[in-house]
């Protein structure tokens, strides 16, 4: 009857603050959302390791087509004293090779010398990494699951020798995210050979596919439209807000879709390169002295394009990206897979990526950022001790070599044993596995830990495989 005279007493302080609180809590999760590095719904988030890391970034240095073990780091003086013999009659029994063109015992064209406190001996294919043995450990016995290029590149780079899954790039972003807020986790720097099996080798799989590798150019337009096309940032913005509404409006219809989630990351974070970009890839910031320690003034096309992809490796650490990934610079006539003519083909191989890492590993070193840096140099096999025809080398999976540097691992150190022709592992053998296994141990990530689960199966990078490498860490 009297409601109309009704008078609601004013709230307390207390009333208030109870009634508000959630909108209090609201205000400063948007807050929280706006800084990348808290929002959950950004896949590169940094994510907690499992244990404390001794590295944070991997540099991977893909040596594309299998360098000769016993022409760069595997010293075996018995080939000089059987060249030119039937390998048949000098070491026994051979396995079936990839073309199966047997020809004489080959010894090495280029000398071996010893280096630094360790004594480690390199070929004079390398005179400038030559210089940093004490801070590489080299791995001798490493065995491939494949003798085939392609599919000995998809386990190298995904633990399988089949197409389509992750790769260790995207594992790693996955597993621990990314600290760089504008750029990609997983990098690939483009020298101008995609590795056989193709952009697959970078591909996140049955992962989001927020972590795959984007593959940039070393060059001045190392993305595609990578400078917008708008008037206006405003107008962009206004784009970019536009094509947003409208894909959580079909995730809200259609529920939890990967690809559009990660192209919603993805709108944002390519808005975020148009500046980190063209940031990262002027090197006007750079002296004179660090671009020619690099070779930016060397003649060879090669070594030119290897620096500068050096030199953005370290950039990129720099800015945070977690997985960067370098790859063979065109021009050289072929990778390092020579079934003919291995003089002319290793060695503009050599030229082209020697200088430039040496670089590279002083100016991390330099830097304070070698000890948190896991540096790898690899092919995806080896090569046979005896040649294919008169003067080249056939495929060998039975043996080959790689080194790591940096990230914790020890520095001046050779790890497993080949026998006394470099043909086959005879001590310590090591499988692609086990890298992965360390590659991620170092990162934090304990791989049996770091699963996803895809058709009913808690998938990992190393399978049902793998084992740390501890007597290489530091």
């Amino acid at each position: 009857m009297h409601c109309q005279q009704f008078v609601r007493s004013p709230l307390s302080r207390r009333e208030m603050l109870r009634t508000c609180a959630g909108g209090f809590g609201a205000v400063a999760l948007s807050a929280l959302f706006n800084d990348r590095a808290f929002a959950s719904a950004n896949p590169l988030a940094p994510k907690p390791p499992h244990f404390p890391p001794k590295a944070r970034n991997v540099i991977f240095l893909y040596m594309d087509g299998g360098p000769s073990q016993v022409d760069t780091f595997d010293y075996k003086p018995l080939l000089a004293k059987f060249h030119g013999e039937d390998p048949r009659q000098a070491m026994g029994q051979l396995e079936p090779t990839q073309f199966n063109n047997i020809g004489r015992v080959m010894k090495s064209p280029w000398n071996f010398r010893q280096y630094g406190e360790s004594g480690t001996w390199v070929s004079d294919l390398f005179p400038h990494l030559a210089r940093h043995v004490d801070d590489l450990c080299v791995i001798k016995s490493m065995v491939a699951p494949f003798p085939e290029h392609t599919a000995a590149n998809y386990f190298l780079h995904t633990g399988s020798g089949l197409q389509g899954r992750p790769s260790m790039g995207a594992w790693v972003g996955y597993g621990l995210g990314s600290e760089s807020q504008d750029l990609p986790g997983f990098i690939v720097l483009n020298g101008g050979l995609i590795p056989p099996g193709g952009l697959d080798n970078f591909n996140s799989g049955f992962l989001p596919a927020a972590y795959q590798g984007s593959v940039f150019k070393p060059g001045e337009h190392p993305v595609a439209n990578i400078r917008p096309v708008e008037p206006s940032p405003e107008l962009q913005r206004n784009k970019l807000a536009l094509l947003a509404d409208l894909d959580a409006q079909s995730l809200q219809r259609t529920g939890t879709d990967d690809s559009l989630e990660s192209a919603i990351a993805n709108y944002e974070t390519a808005f975020r390169m148009q500046t980190a970009v063209p940031e990262l890839m002027d090197l006007s910031d750079e002296t004179e002295a660090t671009q020619r320690m690099y070779g930016f003034e060397e003649p060879w096309q090669g070594t030119k394009i290897f620096a500068r992809q050096c030199l953005l490796a370290r950039r990129l650490v720099e800015r945070g990206v977690r997985f960067i990934e370098l790859t063979c610079p065109g021009g050289n006539g072929d990778r390092w897979d020579q079934h003919g003519n291995l003089v002319d083909g290793h060695q503009k191989n050599a030229v082209s990526v020697d200088q430039p890492i040496a670089a590279l590993l002083t100016d991390l070193k330099t830097r304070g950022l070698l000890d948190t840096t896991l540096v790898v140099w690899t092919g995806e096999f080896g090569r046979t001790p005896f040649a294919q025809g008169s003067d080249g080398r056939d495929h060998n999976q039975f043996a080959f070599t790689l080194w790591v540097a940096g990230g914790g691992t020890k520095g001046g150190c050779s790890y497993g044993e080949t026998d006394e022709w470099g043909y086959k592992t005879v001590r310590d053998r090591v499988e692609v596995h086990d890298l992965h296994a360390t590659m991620l141990h170092l990162l934090g990530l304990d791989h049996t830990r770091t699963t996803f689960r895809f058709s009913s199966r808690d998938m990992r990078l190393t399978d049902v495989h793998g084992r740390v490498l501890n007597d290489i860490l530091a």
